[in-house]
């Protein structure tokens, strides 16, 4: 039946007609099953990803014909992400190396960051921006990238994710990166930031435990946060204040979320923000304004988690009480 797959456009329908059938699930760098035949293609085929169209009819060898359906049957058969099967992401027109340590990079904030976080910046200066639950770095890395007079500093929980990220800060050869390992701001004593840019886990629990087998190969701890998938935004918007400058700002994103946090804190002047494709879950909120209802924060924090918060303001270090 391959025998008729003779060219690079023949793979490629070929291979997108195979995963529609099998219901695959996209969503990982590329949401349709075009794209990632393409992608899984072209890699094997050892081409640009952003080859020209005037190549789609070069004919390819039985060698090369076996290597792109051999990734197929594995997309297929195994469900893995294509961007695991590869072994590249990119995000914000950058090739990050990307493998099970980390979330594969697709972040819509990957916009704003080519935007130059404009009009939200509104022409502030930023001297130091923070990418908290930086993952594979992708997010530090390409602040970095694009604005070299910036000092980013990428923070995780996650010794693998950290060593993803350190893999490519080499990769991409920047120097104005600097990745620690934190619980969210507890390792960050002391340090202030212009920006504050996070994608924290946000999925709830019911979801995460209900998502395609695709996700089954990317850490847990990436998505699952809760039962509205709120337990590190809310500690995030607690604590942003005391790391942030006076004009400073937070951006976050919350995915499917959204619905819960805008329920949850009505007054919390929060401003959602319009991507090319439309609203996908991620607000910027001014440091002021969170000092202004800190406590409320503050109080919705603790009730997730009695033990923790009683513990940190025993030791003064929760933001509650400071503002």
């Amino acid at each position: 039946m391959t025998e008729e797959l003779q060219t690079i456009v023949d793979l490629i329908r070929y291979g997108a007609s195979r995963f529609n059938a099998a219901g695959l699930t996209f969503g990982h760098s590329y949401d349709n099953a075009i794209d990632e035949a393409t992608q899984l293609t072209l890699h094997a085929l050892h081409l640009p990803h952003d080859l020209s169209p005037v190549y789609g009819q070069s004919r390819v060898t039985l060698a090369e014909k076996e290597d792109v359906l051999g990734l197929f049957l594995r997309r297929i058969e195994e469900r893995i992400p294509a961007a695991y099967l590869t072994g590249e992401a990119w995000f914000a027109g950058l090739s990050f190396k990307s493998d099970r340590r980390a979330l594969v990079p697709r972040s819509p904030i990957a916009e704003l960051i080519l935007s130059g976080f404009e009009p939200w910046l509104g022409g502030r200066e930023v001297r130091r921006a923070l990418d908290l639950c930086t993952g594979s770095g992708c997010i530090a890395i390409a602040m970095a990238h694009h604005n070299p007079e910036w000092h980013v500093d990428g923070v995780d929980l996650s010794d693998e994710a950290l060593s993803l990220a350190a893999e490519n800060e080499a990769r991409l050869e920047v120097r104005n990166t600097r990745f620690v390992k934190s619980d969210l701001f507890a390792g960050l004593q002391g340090e202030h930031y212009d920006l504050i840019v996070t994608n924290p886990p946000y999925v709830t629990d019911d979801e995460t435990d209900a998502l395609p087998r695709e996700y089954g190969y990317e850490p847990e701890m990436g998505l699952r946060a809760g039962g509205d998938g709120l337990d590190l935004v809310l500690k995030i918007l607690r604590d942003a204040p005391l790391h942030l400058t006076d004009e400073g700002l937070l951006i976050c994103e919350v995915g499917e979320s959204e619905q819960h946090l805008v329920k949850l804190l009505p007054e919390l002047p929060l401003a959602w923000v319009e991507f090319q494709v439309g609203q996908m879950g991620v607000f910027v909120v001014e440091r002021q304004d969170l000092v202004a209802h800190n406590a409320r924060i503050a109080e919705l924090a603790a009730a997730r988690a009695p033990a923790t918060a009683a513990s940190s303001a025993a030791t003064g270090s929760a933001a509650a009480g400071l503002f």
